[in-house]
């Protein structure tokens, strides 16, 4: 079936939907606007997405050259390098421009959608959240494997959200952290994000039963749909997301001169 005019525009109207949740989900300590190309920087966090370009309408392709050079200047002078983080919305001239320049990609990621009211969680265990920000940026950064030196400007990110966040921490009986999870509640849709469990743990079903008690607990709160961010690569990751019925909505990329070493 040939796609109409009207399935393009509902298509990028909800990428953007989706891109404004994700912003909100992670923000970043400031963002600027180029036309309608979000600049968001982050200096307390490397986190790409904090840390990029992001465009946000395929028809905002003029003076891309001196664009670009602005944006050199702008994350040069906050320490760290240039990255463009392109979605749907960019333009395809700024594409091909960074195709001629070389630009590296990586990191893409694919962006998935799910109805909830359409997802069986009736075997989830009702975790208690945890409210301690601290302790959760701790997990989180010991579970990625990332060194607890980003610890406060991890926290100061979390501590930013607006939307309703509940965050999740699975310890062994020791205390360790085996794995996290947390979730944005914002209206009637929800996003899971930071999902990840120790190396040393994995295949043992401890994402599943986070991300089911995260879901559950939106679904609850009144939500009826979620997203989450995978990378497209974490083959484990978008097979777990699948069986629980989402489904891909579109993907975005990262373009840099060199890929950055995080």
């Amino acid at each position: 079936m040939a796609t109409t005019e009207a399935d393009k525009t509902g298509r990028l109207a909800n990428i953007r939907r989706l891109e404004a949740l994700g912003f909100r989900a992670f923000p970043a300590s400031t963002t600027e606007f180029d036309g309608t190309w979000a600049i968001r920087l982050t200096p307390a966090y490397p986190a790409k997405r904090l840390n990029s370009v992001n465009p946000l309408d395929p028809g905002d392709n003029a003076r891309i050259a001196e664009r670009i050079e602005q944006a050199s200047r702008r994350f040069r002078d906050a320490g760290r390098a240039l990255t463009f983080r392109l979605s749907p919305l960019a333009p395809q001239e700024l594409v091909n421009h960074l195709d001629v320049e070389g630009w590296k990609r990586f990191d893409e990621t694919c962006v998935l959608t799910a109805d909830l009211s359409a997802i069986d969680l009736s075997g989830s265990i009702d975790r208690l959240p945890f409210k301690d920000v601290e302790r959760y940026v701790e997990a989180s950064l010991s579970v990625h494997e990332r060194s607890q030196k980003l610890a406060n400007g991890l926290k100061r990110v979390i501590e930013d959200i607006a939307p309703v966040k509940t965050m999740y921490i699975r310890e062994a009986p020791d205390g360790k952290p085996l794995g996290v999870a947390m979730a944005i509640h914002e209206r009637d849709i929800s996003g899971v994000l930071d999902v990840a469990v120790a190396k040393e743990r994995r295949r043992e079903g401890i994402g599943r039963d986070l991300v089911s008690s995260a879901l559950a607990q939106v679904r609850n709160r009144g939500a009826k749909s979620a997203w989450v961010q995978v990378e497209a690569s974490n083959a484990p990751g978008l097979a777990l997301y699948q069986t629980f019925g989402f489904r891909e909505a579109y993907r975005y990329v990262y373009r840099a001169r060199r890929t950055p070493q995080l």
